[in-house]
């Protein structure tokens, strides 16, 4: 059962992590960006209520994010542990988390939370504007979503590093080398890789 939470700024390379670090440990990663994506590119209700928001590099509304959140924590996969990616990035999601993994007797094992330099993730997400075409990654808005990361979602660092649950990773470097930098640091706090993963 491992219950992980990876957090950083837009571009750290959360995605890109989540889905690696879920395949070694056997959970779902469960990222609110791409359940939003998926949504905006499939017309739902949700979905176009949340584009909006994600245009303008905003947070999507708690209440939408939440409702969302304990829908996906509820199914099937996840009762054996998961991978958060992008939330909560409120005080007030943090809360709900609690309560809702509170109620069916959990908790999280450790907050990962990836560093980067914010001028070298401007220039990486303006490289994957040009790649994937997407529309929230224009260098005003990767830089208004890096001032909304550091007014809202900094003060998590601190809510987690005082219940001693954060770990901090330098995200910087190739991609082996940052997943090799958390799944030692994970080690270190009692959280192995299954054999599976490690045979």
């Amino acid at each position: 059962m491992t219950r992980l939470l990876l957090i950083g700024p837009p571009g750290a390379g959360k995605g890109t992590q989540a889905v690696r670090l879920a395949e070694a440990y056997g959970v779902p990663a469960i990222s609110t960006g791409d359940i939003f994506r998926s949504n905006v590119k499939n017309e739902t209700e949700l979905g176009k209520q949340a584009k909006a928001f994600m245009d303008a590099g905003d947070n999507v509304p708690d209440s939408l994010t939440n409702a969302l959140i304990r829908d996906r924590l509820a199914e099937a996969d996840a009762q054996g542990g998961f991978l958060l990616d992008g939330y909560p990035r409120t005080a007030d999601q943090v809360r709900e988390l609690d309560e809702y993994l509170a109620g069916h007797g959990e908790a999280l094992d450790v907050v990962v939370e990836l560093v980067a330099d914010p001028d070298v993730v401007v220039e990486r997400l303006r490289k994957r504007a040009l790649e994937q075409g997407r529309s929230d990654d224009d260098e005003s808005v990767v830089r208004h979503r890096l001032e909304v990361y550091r007014e809202q979602t900094e003060p998590l660092i601190d809510i987690y590093d005082e219940r001693g649950l954060l770990v901090k990773i330098d995200a910087l470097g190739a991609i082996d080398e940052v997943t090799a930098r958390i799944t030692d640091a994970l080690s270190g706090r009692g959280i192995g890789l299954p054999d599976a993963a490690t045979a």
